[in-house]
């Protein structure tokens, strides 16, 4: 019993250290996304940092369409960072889970 309570506590210690390692490395994963007409370009992390904003020129004649331009670009890379970013450590969580009978239902 005990012996199994202390295999958990180290596979689930071992877990964590990946998570914070993982965590580290998609500091490093940038995202880039594009406005569709390429006027407006963002990167972030995978951790949802932004990184750099290109505005084109002609964009900062209209504050509206800016902002519009700034929303929607930004949204959908924050949408595609957390997208790789819950992909990876979804995986190492579930690598990392002790085998709970029940549990793996829970990551499919």
């Amino acid at each position: 019993m005990f012996g199994d309570l202390m295999g958990m506590m180290g596979k689930l210690k071992e877990t964590q250290a990946k998570v914070e390692a993982t965590k580290k490395r998609l500091d490093t994963v940038l995202v880039d996304e594009n406005s569709s007409d390429e006027l407006l370009k963002i990167t972030l992390t995978a951790n949802r940092e932004i990184k750099s904003i290109s505005i084109d020129d002609s964009l900062l004649e209209d504050k509206e369409q800016l902002e519009d331009y700034l929303l929607l670009t930004i949204n959908r890379a924050i949408e595609k960072a957390t997208k790789i970013n819950e992909t990876e450590l979804a995986a190492i969580a579930k690598d990392g889970m002790p085998n709970i009978p029940g549990m793996d239902s829970l990551f499919k």
